[in-house]
């Protein structure tokens, strides 16, 4: 009977000790703080844009969003004496980033993540860190879509989760949504002609029209005579982490001051004039 108790006792524990292994970060120690002071930290970007955020076929990682994540943890570490933690990173789809965060799947997320009152609802935000202004990108041959009040009957292309194509939408109703799991589909729709333009951060599509030269161009949008747009790219982590909040904002102000930061634009998108850097701490833009 003893030896029965025992091998049951041991089964239990073995099996409890297996679904915490696999929570997958879900419980105590999840916040982006106590990831980093344990040495192993997972960070949620995205996967398909270049210059921004791209796993490469090797599996590494590359980009100014992947550069600037990076750099915050590592600075974080630094300021609290401990050593730079191994970095997991986790895809962070546009319309999957607050659940992953809500979830503890991942301790913060830099994915061309813009900072806007209704996300500022379920998550906090570190930064802004950079500022850029939504456009549009069209067929390197397409010359009737000029700019905003072009697309009007068109066919529009965003992702899913993503604000840029429903902007669009209210200031145009005659444009057809048409919305992706992710960008890389709208590019491919675009050089399929199954769409006429596709639209988000000026950033993101100085990206894919560098990746493929003479395919695509980009072009601005504008509402009277000001960028239609303008796009606060920010750090998102647990809603009510002010601790870990602060901490990104330091590394982020560090990084500007250090001039890290512009040698990070220049490295991943040319310097291009579309990016200028944010004011990390300040987000009264949110009620404006």
């Amino acid at each position: 009977m003893n030896i029965r108790y025992a091998a049951l006792t041991a089964a239990l524990s073995a099996a409890a000790a297996t679904l915490v292994a696999c929570g997958g970060g879900a419980g105590e120690g999840t916040d982006l703080l106590s990831q980093i002071e344990s040495g192993q930290v997972t960070l949620g970007t995205k996967y398909d844009q270049p210059g921004l955020g791209l796993r490469n076929p090797d599996g590494s990682m590359s980009g100014l969003d992947v550069d600037v994540a990076t750099y915050v943890v590592n600075h974080i570490a630094k300021a609290n004496g401990w050593a730079e933690p191994t970095i997991t990173w986790r895809e962070s789809p546009s319309a999957q980033r607050e659940t992953l965060i809500q979830n503890g799947e991942v301790g913060a997320i830099a994915a061309t993540y813009s900072i806007n009152k209704g996300r500022s609802e379920s998550v906090n935000f570190g930064g802004p860190y950079l500022v850029t202004h939504q456009a549009l990108l069209v067929s390197n041959d397409n010359t009737d879509i000029k700019g905003l009040e072009d697309l009007d009957g068109k066919i529009l292309c965003s992702v899913t989760g993503s604000t840029p194509a429903q902007k669009v939408k209210d200031a145009l109703p005659g444009v057809q949504l048409q919305e992706y799991d992710t960008y890389s589909s709208c590019v491919e729709a675009l050089r399929q002609g199954n769409i006429d333009a596709m639209t988000t951060d000026a950033t993101i599509l100085l990206g894919y029209s560098a990746q493929t030269p003479g395919d695509f161009k980009v072009v601005e949008m504008t509402k009277d005579g000001k960028p239609f747009t303008d796009e606060y790219y920010g750090i998102g982590l647990a809603k009510g982490d002010t601790a870990g909040t602060d901490a990104i904002n330091n590394a982020l102000k560090e990084l500007q001051t250090s001039g890290e930061f512009d040698a990070l634009v220049n490295k991943n998108l040319g310097g291009d004039d579309a990016v200028s850097a944010g004011t990390p701490g300040d987000l009264s833009f949110i009620e404006q």
